[in-house]
């Protein structure tokens, strides 16, 4: 039997890019597709925020991670997709709170202001931590509009 392994879509912009080229290579135990940029050429976020929040409401990835400078603007792009809980996140307790409580499922990284290594631990923990459901889903099913 064969073990399927999560699929991530990842994202950004040229702020973003070297941290997800990093975060590309620490994914490696993942199915991990990458929806650009391909280079740290100035380009406009939302050109790659909505292909991932995009594969990510059509259920063909289970998680997206996004990158740019402050992640304000991804974060902003993948949240007008209805199915999408975008949580822009800079350290690890932010990372868990959002998938505990919020049921996030793109996690939005502001790469001019944590390190590498903070980088790689937040998508630990976003990826390792469960959704409580409960009380939560309530507040969770009331986000759409």
């Amino acid at each position: 039997m064969s073990e399927t392994k999560i699929k991530i879509a990842i994202g950004g912009d040229h702020a973003g890019f070297e941290y997800k080229e990093v975060l590309k290579d620490f994914l490696k135990d993942y199915e991990v597709k990458d929806f650009g940029p391909h280079s740290s050429a100035s380009v406009d976020y939302p050109d790659f925020a909505h292909s991932v929040a995009s594969a990510v409401e059509n259920g063909e990835f289970t998680y997206g991670i996004l990158l740019c400078g402050s992640a304000n603007g991804v974060a902003i792009t993948a949240n007008k997709h209805s199915a999408i809980r975008a949580g822009l996140c800079w350290e690890n307790e932010v990372a868990a709170l959002v998938r505990k409580h919020n049921n996030a499922n793109v996690l939005c990284i502001p790469a001019r202001f944590i390190s590498e290594e903070q980088a790689k631990e937040i998508t630990t923990t976003f990826l390792n931590t469960a959704f409580e459901g409960g009380r939560h889903q309530i507040r969770v099913d009331k986000i759409s509009c």
